[in-house]
């Protein structure tokens, strides 16, 4: 009888169980987080689109160092919104004065001007081909051609992600070997990139059997999994694996900070909404005081990377004075059932419960 955990994604990545880390940017993941996911038999992943290529390849080292099992690096296609090289001066004087009362609330001086990423794609996509991690996992676009062929060739696995079927199938022609299909109930940024994020918000239960029914390939199941019934769910409408990151980022292995996991095990944990505010691109965080007082306004804020370049020093600084009602926690909609708080513990519980629903099922 064939096992619940043995699927065309554990078989074509060489890992023991169809469970994939969600992988982090902005400083969330760390190298402990992947290796230990990986050692017990998922596939870590590690978000490196903020990290100049140098960084990248030390980070690699670093997971190697403590790991031989597989482990996914993951980049962003697009660092930039393509009106951020257009941004005006008097544009951003609009934004300051925004955002003026919340910077005079910390005694901090607002930015002197606006400031875009510095990060190039392909010079990251250089660093990875270096560094030959097993995966190269990457969102918001399709790299080109010349990149997947020069991942292919050195032996790089690659997992394309969409939310919505005509981006899953773009991947799929793309040459792609799986897609994360990823639902809008997800924690952190909406990845579309043929459409709006905002016109790109199919629920992941909706979106897995639209995609199984058209795509050939491995489908990894993201949004709103985060125990073994969430698992058994989109195995059973067509997945190959999940995807799961709000529970990996509760725990103890990340990089979040105290403040953050705690917010992510209280009440507040609740009350998510997708926002604009903190970085210029649709976003699903726990709510705060600033998604309250200026959602209305998100039309006006800077395009990615200015805007969350802008709010850096803010963050910063609410996070030393412990004004956490400024600060965006990121977060999914299935916060309110998380219980483990180090990954051997999830792990455990997300393969027990599985198999234990499966095995009644069967």
């Amino acid at each position: 009888m064939k096992t619940w955990y043995k699927t065309r994604i554990t078989e074509l990545l060489g890992i023991d169980y169809p469970i994939i880390q969600g992988p982090f940017g902005g400083g969330l993941s760390s190298s402990r987080l992947v290796s230990t996911v990986s050692n017990l038999g998922g596939l870590g992943g590690y978000g490196v689109h903020h990290l100049s290529p140098e960084k990248i390849i030390e980070i690699d080292k670093e997971i190697k160092l403590s790991t031989t099992k597989p482990y996914a690096l993951n980049l962003w296609v697009s660092t930039k919104d393509k009106n951020a090289d257009k941004y005006s001066i008097e544009e951003f004087k609009n934004l300051c004065k925004i955002f003026k009362p919340y910077f005079d609330e910390l005694s901090i001086p607002l930015p002197e001007g606006p400031r875009s990423s510095n990060n190039n794609f392909e010079d990251q996509v250089e660093a990875v081909l270096k560094s030959k991690p097993p995966v190269l996992s990457f969102v918001f676009g399709i790299p080109s051609p010349e990149i997947l062929k020069a991942c292919r060739t050195r032996g790089i696995k690659l997992i394309g992600t969409a939310t919505t079927v005509d981006e899953a199938l773009a991947l799929e022609t793309a040459g792609v070997d799986a897609i994360v299909v990823t639902g809008f109930e997800a924690g952190g940024h909406r990845v579309s990139f043929i459409r709006p994020a905002e016109e790109s918000l199919t629920g992941t239960f909706v979106l897995i059997p639209q995609a199984a029914d058209k795509i050939k390939i491995p489908i990894i199941a993201a949004g709103g999994i985060a125990d073994g019934r969430g698992i058994v769910a989109a195995l059973t409408l067509g997945a190959d694996a999940v995807q799961i990151g709000t529970a990996f980022l509760a725990c103890k292995e990340s990089n979040a900070t105290d403040a953050h996991r705690a917010k992510i095990f209280s009440e507040d944990a609740k009350y998510t909404v997708l926002t604009k505010l903190f970085t210029g691109r649709l976003a699903r965080g726990i709510q705060n005081r600033l998604t309250k007082d200026l959602g209305a306004i998100e039309n006006n804020i800077a395009p990615y990377s200015i805007q969350g370049n802008f709010l850096s020093t803010l963050r910063e600084a609410a996070i030393e004075q412990k004004k956490y009602d400024m600060i965006t926690f990121w977060a999914g909609q299935i916060s309110p059932i998380l219980k483990h708080k180090n990954v051997a513990d999830l792990m455990t519980s997300l393969i027990v419960e599985t198999g234990r629903i499966y095995n009644r099922r069967s």
